[in-house]
């Protein structure tokens, strides 16, 4: 899967439509972990070929609740499947794409896996390594320096989270009242279950975070 091809230093505005781009991609895969009842943050590893047009290395989505892995968080699956279809834990050559800031741990896990650049989507407040609440990527002493911008489609990346977690809000207020039996249970969600990996993507035309997983 292709984005548009671009020199992007001759057109920045096509550089803002392929960062767009990819994070829809990311915007996808994180559909799918609310799918499977994980917390919706989704991420996409893209990589530009010998033409220049960036393509599809790897995507991930949050999965350490279906997984029982704390480490589980959509850019460490998009980056331990990269890696190997790459062969090579280093990515020097790849962008990752998350739909909300990385945390700590994926933070350092990006700069030890030396990525070029970092493109979240809206920022976490509570757990942010990217500048919310400390900013790992801008650390002198560190022995790699991955760029990192912030804000892509953030309103969307911030309107999904938002949206699952308030439809767990009201799902537990439903449970509570029908144990004081003020009402009915609310309908059995969904079982959990393995989301379809995303297939070929079209062009597009107070944030929870991660750790209430």
């Amino acid at each position: 899967m292709s984005a548009p091809a671009s020199d992007t230093s001759a057109e920045p505005g096509l550089a803002q439509v392929q960062d767009e781009y990819a994070m829809r991609i990311a915007l996808d895969q994180a559909h799918n972990a609310w799918l499977a009842g994980e917390v919706p943050v989704g991420a996409v590893v893209m990589r530009r070929g010998a033409d220049g047009v960036p393509q599809v290395i790897a995507t991930g989505y949050n999965r350490p609740i279906t997984t029982h892995d704390p480490s589980a968080h959509a850019e460490m699956v998009a980056l331990r499947h990269a890696s190997q279809l790459v062969g090579n834990y280093r990515l020097p050559d790849c962008e990752l794409y998350v739909t909300l800031e990385p945390c700590a741990m994926c933070a350092m896990a990006l700069i030890h896996a030396r990525f070029k650049r970092v493109v979240f989507g809206t920022p976490d407040p509570k757990t942010g390594a990217a500048g919310s609440v400390i900013d790992l990527f801008a650390q002198a002493q560190l022995n790699h320096h991955t760029r990192v911008q912030g804000g892509v489609l953030a309103d969307e990346c911030a309107s999904l989270l938002r949206e699952f977690f308030a439809e767990r809000r009201s799902q537990a207020r439903a449970m509570r009242a029908a144990a004081r039996g003020e009402g009915s249970p609310p309908d059995e969600p969904l079982p959990v279950a393995e989301a379809t990996e995303l297939g070929d993507s079209p062009l597009p035309d107070s944030t929870p975070h991660r750790n209430q997983k």
